[in-house]
């Protein structure tokens, strides 16, 4: 009886049941106190994640944010959805078991260059490697700062902190060039202080299928403030950052009278002018992983042209994107073909084996 009533409700109101919600950002806004220092960096991309939630044609119970540990793995908390605050260098093996589980989520994985590229680096590479489809938001700020201010895997060498007063010795990892070494389909970056241009990667991370990683420079005003100001204040971007389109040429600068050009494989930083136009730049491919690496390679590769030094800009936007199975669709076309062919498996059978002996 109940059933059937349960049933005759479904039908009526299948329609009603089915339609998504007119949401907001501020639909996405938990209840919760948001405790980051005032100031931090953490603010402006939360509010741009609540702002594209809406974008995503989702209903909130479908969207799910896990992280790891660190002050951006607080999300979850800030974020009216279902989520999980997990463990340290962790989050993308419970995101990845979620999401082979339930493949019509939407998983979010959010960390820290401390969580993912510490002791997390393990499990953040064999996640790129095997291509599950989730959407991962890497907050670099160059140091820990829940711990108080001692340096990261990404602080750039000689970086004086707590735990390195004479400077670090360490080389840092590049997460654009890591991603790329471990197969990563989609390979992006972005940075607090410009929210437009961030809204419009986290919308792109998540029209990809695959793992996408988007590297977001944030400021973290404590203890290492202003390590991105060059490509952050309005007045030094222009010269310093260039945003990528695909299909577009290299160009950058305040009058965009800068461009840069490839002479073989090796980039090179032009004026734009008599001697060069927007006909000999690089056409930037977001298909073409060898010219990805180089992009992600900018930021260490200086010139000089004998008259002062011409510094390559940092690349913001998709550096990469390609098109390959996950791994969560592999695993459950397998489940699909065992039970086929197989049948029902039945659990108590599978723990007691093959090898079984009775003991009298």
């Amino acid at each position: 009886m109940v059933e059937t009533l349960i049933d005759n409700f479904i039908k009526e109101h299948e329609a009603d049941l089915n339609t998504l919600p007119k949401y907001s950002g501020k639909d996405f806004s938990s209840d919760q106190d948001v405790r980051w220092c005032p100031g931090c960096g953490d603010y402006t991309i939360l509010k741009q994640v609540q702002n594209a939630m809406p974008e995503l044609g989702l209903a909130k119970k479908d969207i799910v944010f896990i992280s790891g540990i660190g002050c951006s793995s607080r999300f979850p908390y800030y974020m009216d959805t279902f989520g999980m605050h997990s463990i340290h260098g962790r989050a993308p093996a419970i995101a990845t078991g979620l999401k082979v589980s339930r493949p019509d989520l939407s998983v979010w994985i959010i960390t820290g260059d401390g969580d993912s590229l510490s002791i997390g680096a393990n499990h953040f590479v064999q996640l790129l490697r095997r291509n599950v489809n989730v959407n991962l938001l890497l907050f670099n700020n160059q140091i820990y700062g829940l711990t108080k201010g001692q340096y990261s895997p990404a602080s750039p060498t000689g970086s004086v902190t707590k735990s390195t007063p004479y400077g670090s010795i360490d080389h840092p990892f590049n997460p654009l060039a890591l991603s790329l070494g471990a197969d990563g389909t989609f390979v992006a970056r972005a940075m607090d202080r410009d929210p437009k241009h961030l809204k419009e990667m986290i919308l792109r991370s998540h029209q990809h299928k695959g793992t996408s990683m988007l590297e977001i420079y944030q400021n973290c005003i404590v203890f290492n403030d202003a390590a991105f100001e060059l490509f952050t204040d309005k007045k030094s971007r222009p010269q310093e950052a260039i945003y990528l389109e695909h299909g577009q040429p290299l160009v950058f600068g305040k009058d965009k009278n800068k461009g840069v050009r490839l002479e073989g494989f090796t980039p090179e930083v032009v004026e734009l002018g008599d001697n060069f136009s927007k006909d000999d730049l690089w056409i930037h491919d977001e298909n073409d992983k060898v010219k990805a690496y180089i992009l992600s390679r900018f930021f260490d590769q200086p010139q000089t042209d004998g008259e002062g030094e011409l510094r390559f800009p940092r690349p913001f936007g998709v550096l990469y994107a390609d098109d390959r199975p996950t791994y969560d669709e592999g695993v459950n076309a397998q489940v699909e073909y065992a039970k086929v062919h197989h049948g029902d498996a039945d659990l108590d059978v599978l723990l007691r084996g093959k090898e079984t002996w009775v003991v009298k």
